[in-house]
C-alpha cells in the first residue's frame, strides 16, 4: 500500500487527546546535516481542521514579544510525541 492512499486510522500514533485552548508540548525530530535531534514546541492549541489524513492541528506561542504560529500535521512522521501540559 502506497503513502497517498493511506488513511489516518493506518497512521494514527499514540498521541493523546487535545482540544483548542490546551497547552502542550510537540517533541519535533529536527535534521541538520548528519545529526538528529529533538526540539521542543511548546504553546496553546488554537485550531485543529481537517480529517483523515490531511487533519491538522496549530500551536501559538510567544517567544521573546513575539507571537509564532506553527501548523503541524497529525501524520507528520517528524512528531516524535505530543505531551499535554495544560487543560483548557
Amino acid at each position: 500500500m502506497n503513502g497517498v492512499n493511506m488513511s489516518l486510522e493506518e497512521v494514527k500514533r499514540d498521541f493523546p487527546d487535545f482540544k483548542p485552548g490546551d497547552t502542550i508540548k510537540v517533541h519535533i525530530k529536527v535534521k541538520e546535516a548528519d545529526k538528529e535531534r529533538i526540539q521542543v514546541f511548546q504553546g496553546v492549541v488554537i485550531a485543529i481542521r481537517g480529517r483523515g489524513n490531511g487533519k491538522t492541528f496549530t500551536v501559538r506561542k510567544v517567544s521573546f514579544g513575539i507571537g509564532v504560529e506553527r501548523i503541524f500535521p497529525f501524520a507528520s512522521p517528524s512528531i516524535e510525541k505530543i505531551e499535554i501540559v495544560k487543560r483548557g
